[in-house]
């Protein structure tokens, strides 16, 4: 697990925790020690905590003046025994809609496990976004289905043509245009 890192290549257009509007900004990372774990397995100090034992991100874009936010996710998503939604709405996407970031894009390849719970939290993100909208990539075909039973589905659009297995050789923009195309064209 600890070799398992947040994608770096976007560093030169953006970093969290030299973004001043970012909840990550001023985190200093200690390459030499691995603190942070999930279930007893140390994972990479990259990866920002968010108060969830189980649930850890990366912001790896954001761009306000166009109100859109990529994040990479690591890690089992639980609702059910950790909350993790509520962890990630408050400490990081309350921060993101304040700064009117209405548009999220959620990488979640890294994501091993979801276990869900009510749809509470998913449909207050919804509502915040407005005009706006989630989009969810290249998470495992078990996390859809269990979205699909939980109602995640509402909220969160994801599969399809939204599987995009070559968004690392794109640059931030690309990527965004690339997702709201589709998105645009799902919500007409």
């Amino acid at each position: 697990m600890q070799e398992i890192e947040p994608f770096y290549n976007w560093e030169k257009f953006y970093s969290s925790n030299e973004d001043e509007k970012s909840p990550f900004f001023g985190v200093e990372y200690n390459m030499q020690t691995y603190t942070n774990d999930i279930y007893g397995y140390y994972i990479h100090p990259l990866w920002d905590y968010i108060g969830s034992e189980t649930l850890y991100i990366k912001i790896l874009y954001a761009n306000y003046n166009e109100g859109y936010a990529m994040i990479e996710m690591f890690g089992e998503w639980n609702d059910t025994l950790h909350n993790d939604i509520m962890h990630l709405k408050r400490n990081v996407i309350d921060m993101m809609v304040k700064e009117n970031i209405t548009r999220f894009i959620l990488i979640g390849e890294n994501i091993l496990n979801f276990h869900g719970s009510d749809d509470c939290y998913y449909e207050e993100w919804f509502e915040d976004v407005e005009d706006g909208w989630i989009a969810g990539i290249n998470f495992r075909d078990f996390v859809y289905e269990e979205w699909k039973k939980y109602n995640i589905d509402s909220y969160i659009n994801f599969g399809g043509n939204l599987d995009i297995t070559g968004w690392r050789t794109m640059n931030p923009k690309s990527l965004y245009e690339m997702v709201s195309g589709l998105m645009v064209r799902r919500l007409q």
